[in-house]
């Protein structure tokens, strides 16, 4: 398993599954204490998730290098769709970077089938 070094992302759960250039991918399994109060997953976390794995997927270096750090400037979310299920996978993919601000999107899917949420953000490298 990748590291993640993010405290409140180990606190809720999430593990890091997929991290290379340009692309992080980060997984859930859903519990009854990431519900909101109709038995859904809490779209707080959703978006959690989307700024995580969309700030992640510019952050990634090879083994040896100095860690990357950023900052969220905006992050758009857009929730498609809900459902019941277990597993939530997040997908960030880097769009354009830069020498201090790259752009990103990311998906949300319940139990690899219904994509919940899609997100673009805008993030700023800590130098």
């Amino acid at each position: 398993m990748l590291a993640i070094d993010n405290p409140f992302l180990q606190w809720l759960g999430v593990r890091l599954t997929d991290w290379r250039s340009d692309y992080a991918e980060m997984a859930l399994q859903a519990s009854p204490n990431h519900l909101n109060r109709i038995g859904r997953i809490q779209g707080g976390l959703i978006c959690t998730l989307l700024d995580a794995v969309c700030g992640y997927s510019g952050l990634y270096v090879p083994e040896g290098q100095p860690a990357l750090r950023n900052v969220t400037l905006s992050m758009t979310t857009n929730f498609l769709d809900t459902g019941e299920g277990q597993f939530l996978v997040a997908k960030g993919f880097v769009e354009r970077k830069g020498r201090s601000v790259y752009f990103s999107r990311g998906e949300v899917w319940l139990d690899q089938q219904l994509l919940l949420a899609t997100a673009v953000g805008t993030f700023k490298y800590l130098r």
